[in-house]
């Protein structure tokens, strides 16, 4: 540690000093925080409380996770499991110590043919599923935040979803669980010899459960009470249905744990009996006159007849109504209409034909607005269930800023839907929550509610704290509901567990916790808790920072995707920081701990921040955050740095010669000395400059140039004789393919320029280089930089020199790297662009005879070419090639980021850490469309990456006659 560090471990209690120490033997000091910017960032998840833990760690093993619960058991502090943060009730944030397990636990096993999976808690759900896609299976829970949330979670929570219901979430489908107590005790469920053993040591757990069984048993009013609320969602305390569906001690505590929250102990590993993904699926939007109708048309529906039945109420779906796709009809409903979406699965087209009309014939003589029509269609199905997964996402983007976006989760009997709707709006309004908007799982009587609150005015509270209430006599004492149906008790309703379950089951549950957690220190104060207020403190305030992250609701969708999530922060983390600061600011409290902020974000948060905007692609709101750091990157410029910046922008073409003569330079000193003793001394250098210098790599590329021949078409019969003299194509080398050649170990050496132009003349095009190309560039440098006047300047300097070589637009012109191509297609208007891929694709393919090698060849999709919904043609490019292409799914942005892979080449590394386990043994070669991209994927996998050109070259010659 350093001394900074030092002086953070010193601060803390004794007795988190104490628990610091102790597991700083297992865990390293890399994956231990307790300075003012790691525990912010970490504490801050979906939910609208606030509490920043003192201690955060980030635990990869079972080992470390018993010594952590035997430190936690010793020194009396409270730990907290966290996988994602996407939960909303408050269950995963502390003041105590945080165990963020994201980025470890990644182990799975599939069995019996897909039937079994066995998952830890760090897989995201949709990888789950994508794991068994082979099998045509998938895992029961289905949250709509399966894209990022992850299994500890769902299972911890109990997540259910819009198709799962209550046939098919993780208490249903669970078959065994590794569990580790808060004693240090490891139980394997699927282990005889760890059962038998367990019973023995833990006699007096078991005792208690049997006792707690027993009394249940005895209890008719009770057992019976069991039985009703588990025939809807319910997510509400502990899973006492556990003690009415089984015997077995052991299969009791397997299913105690689902739904948990992680207050019992730690899920290490759960197997799931996984159900079947059938292929075929239709939707149809029915809309009704009003919610009493809906909800009639719902009791005629049950898991037998469709597969998901979504309600929205007239608000929620003018929340949809500006969004793009969405039908022009939304605008023209009236202010009762309510919608009901639902869908049907079936093995083939004919018995989903069946399916639909199965469904049309139950819901005939229920009047509607527009007439019942299921589509079959996949892009037409997808847009409306867009309709229903935007509906939370719109709400977060339209609410007052500094706001919060509160989701409550109830459920009713549905034979009561319909009365319980209405008297739930007219509660809403009767606290001044108008705009609220009610949907949600209707088959499954689930209902949500989403509003907007100003935490930051405390005169709010009082109107909060009284929806509350009488949401809770509504939902318990009217209707016999569920306050909590799929979002887990959390801090948000532990004050109201006993409402819903009456004194005796709560106190049950009081002693079911004391004998598995008899200290208190496993996640305390969520599911039960004494403080009747707790759900009304540590409430989260969200202040404005910026434009362009003002919006976000912490959800944490854009983490999974973000390159430096292993490394440093996420965009979430980031905004939490960045509005921290900025509220920090505004108040003139703590200055000391603003400075610290500020100083420690500019490495966590800045500097090794990608900027590459994937993060916008899976943020409901569509949130750049690379956006975002590169404006603080702008106003970090200094007049000198400004200057510095302009000069080197007018003087492009020294510029580009200058690297060009670097380049060669070290390649010739990496031949002359070989890789190890140039690595020894590139690397002893770097760490004498204090790692200002750049680092070399074995793939660092060699002097690029431009062929200086342009490779005449071939000449062509006079069938198209017409046609092939318009097939004229302006292709722009970027200042890095025209500076950076082919790295000492790269498959082709070539320049990029002389395969571009090949692959063109073997199609019959006609090239027409621009002029004066060496001082040209799209100003993507300066830009990722923030200085954006500069960057705008390059653009519209290439743009005009572009604009009269294609003749006033009349030819498309061809950019060679996929960033670049991005930026010039972001801000210039008059030209056609393309990537190479997509010329390639929409235009050459068809022009040239590929014959397919008989090999295994690896793909990169770069994080703008996935921005560019390029990410399919890329694949059909590569496949025309190769008879087997590999695109490692785990493996997003590189993370090179122009200079960054040279500057802070552990972003590099860590965005790629699991490239190279995804890449079979038989795969020799990888391609790409960003040079820079390629010498950071070549260094992580050691394979060659080149551009994509090269392979199509490789594999294609001129079509004889066409």
């Amino acid at each position: 540690m350093n001394r900074t560090q030092l002086n953070d471990v010193a601060k803390l209690p004794k007795e988190y000093h104490d628990f610091w120490m102790q597991v700083s033997h297992v865990i390293p000091q890399s994956r231990m925080f307790c300075d003012p910017l790691y525990t912010l960032a970490y504490g801050i998840d979906a939910s609208f409380y606030r509490l920043i833990p003192k201690v955060v760690l980030k635990a990869n093993t079972t080992e470390e996770i018993k010594e952590i619960l035997e430190a936690s058991q010793k020194f009396k502090v409270p730990v907290t499991f966290r996988t994602a943060g996407t939960s909303l009730s408050g269950q995963a944030v502390t003041d105590g110590v945080l165990v963020v397990l994201k980025g470890g636990w990644r182990g799975y096993r599939i069995s019996n043919n897909g039937e079994k999976i066995a998952l830890e808690p760090g897989i995201i759900g949709a990888e789950a599923n994508r794991y068994l896609k082979p099998f045509a299976r998938k895992i029961g829970p289905d949250p709509a935040s399966i894209d990022s949330a992850m299994i500890g979670g769902m299972a911890a929570n109990n997540s259910s979803g819009m198709c799962c219901g209550t046939a098919d979430n993780s208490y249903q489908t669970v078959e065994e669980m590794k569990i580790i107590f808060g004693d240090g005790t490891v139980l394997d469920t699927g282990d005889k010899t760890s059962c038998d053993d367990f019973i023995k040591t833990h006699s007096a757990w078991v005792r208690e459960i049997e006792k707690i069984q027993d009394e249940i048993h005895d209890d008719p009013q009770l057992t019976e009470m069991i039985h009703h609320k588990y025939k809807i969602k319910n997510t509400t305390g502990y899973s006492l249905n556990a003690f009415v569906d089984y015997t077995d001690p052991i299969e009791i505590i397997k299913h105690l744990m689902i739904g948990s929250e992680g207050t019992l102990g730690f899920i290490a590993e759960i197997t799931y009996r996984t159900v079947i993904e059938h292929p075929h699926k239709a939707s149809a939007l029915i809309f009704y006159p009003d919610m009493e109708q809906a909800c009639l048309a719902v009791q005629r529906l049950d898991r037998n007849s469709v597969s998901a039945a979504e309600l929205m109420d007239r608000i929620s779906l003018k929340t949809m109504e500006d969004k793009p796709g969405m039908p022009e009809y939304l605008k023209t409903l009236s202010p009762t209409v309510t919608a009901l979406l639902v869908e049907v699965r079936a093995a083939d087209p004919e018995l989903l034909d069946q399916a639909t009309t199965r469904v049309a014939a139950l819901l005939e003589g229920i009047p509607t607005v527009l007439p019942l029509k299921f589509t079959a269609i996949k892009a037409e199905y997808e847009n409306l269930w867009n309709i229903r997964k935007g509906i939370f996402p719109a709400v977060g983007a339209i609410r007052p800023l500094g706001t919060g976006v509160i989701i409550e989760d109830v459920a009713f009997p549905r034979e009561n839907l319909a009365e319980a709707a209405i008297a739930l709006r007219n509660i809403l309004d009767k606290y001044d929550y108008k705009d609220a908007i009610i949907y949600g799982h209707a088959l499954d009587g689930n209902l949500h509610f989403v509003f907007t609150q100003d935490f930051g005015q405390p005169e709010d509270l009082p109107r909060y704290e009284g929806l509350m209430r009488d949401v809770g006599e509504l939902v318990v004492q009217r209707y016999g509901g569920s306050l909590k149906a799929e979002h887990g008790t959390g801090r948000n309703m532990a004050p109201f567990v006993e409402l819903e379950w009456g004194n005796k089951a709560y106190l049950m549950m009081k002693r079911l916790k004391n004998a598995f957690d008899p200290k208190n220190l496993i996640n305390p104060g969520v599911i039960l808790n004494d403080n009747p207020h707790v759900y009304l403190e540590n409430l989260k305030n969200m202040p404005q920072a910026h434009a362009i992250i003002d919006t976000c609701t912490n959800c944490g969708f854009c983490e999974a995707i973000c390159t430096s999530k292993n490394l440093t922060l996420t965009p979430r983390q980031r905004i939490v920081i960045q509005r921290e600061i900025a509220e920090l600011r505004r108040s003139g409290k703590e200055p000391e701990r603003l400075e610290r902020l500020v100083q420690d974000f500019k490495y966590a948060g800045n500097q090794t921040c990608a900027v590459d905007g994937l993060c916008a692609t899976t943020c409901p709101l569509s949130i750049n955050t690379g956006d975002f750091v590169k404006v603080l990157r702008s106003q970090e410029i200094t007049p000198k740095g400004y200057w510095v910046a302009k000069k080197l922008a007018r003087h492009m073409a020294g510029v580009t010669g200058v690297m060009q003569w670097g380049l060669g330079a070290v390649n010739s000193a990496h031949h002359l000395l070989g890789t190890e003793k140039m690595k020894a001394l590139t690397e002893g250098t770097r760490r004498m400059s204090g790692n200002r210098l750049p680092l070399w790599n074995p793939w660092m590329p060699s002097r690029g140039k431009v062929s200086s021949t342009i490779i005449q078409a071939e000449p062509r019969t006079d069938r198209k004789a017409e046609s092939d003299s318009l097939l004229k194509v302006v292709y722009f080398p970027s200042c890095i393919s025209r500076s950076m050649g082919p790295a000492k170990d790269d498959r082709d050496q070539r320049p990029q320029s002389e395969a571009v132009l090949s692959i063109l003349a073997k199609a019959g095009y006609e090239v027409i280089m621009p002029p004066r190309m060496e001082g040209l560039c799209c100003g993507m440098p300066w830009s990722s930089k923030g200085f954006f006047e500069i960057a705008d300047q390059k653009s519209a300097e290439l743009e005009k020199v572009l604009y009269e070589a294609s003749e006033q637009g009349k030819y498309p012109v061809l950019c060679d790297t996929s960033p670049c191509l991005y930026r010039m297609k972001s801000v210039m208007n008059s030209l056609n662009l393309y990537d190479p891929v997509e010329f390639i694709h929409d235009f050459l393919l068809e022009r040239l005879e590929i014959h397919k090698i008989p090999e295994t060849v690896a793909i990169h999709v770069t994080c703008s070419s996935v921005k560019m919904n390029l990410t399919g043609k890329f694949r059909a490019v590569a496949e025309a090639c190769a008879e087997h292409v590999v695109l490692p799914e785990d493996v997003h942005c590189c993370g090179f980021s122009g200079d960054r892979g040279f500057t802070f080449p552990e972003l590099n590394r860590s965005a790629l850490a699991s490239l190279k386990p995804s890449l079979p043994s038989e795969c020799h070669s990888g391609y790409s469309n960003s040079r820079t991209c390629e010498i950071g994927l070549s260094l992580h996998s050691g394979i060659s990456y080149q551009s994509i050109v090269y392979l199509v070259d490789r594999c294609s010659k001129s079509i004889v006659g066409i």
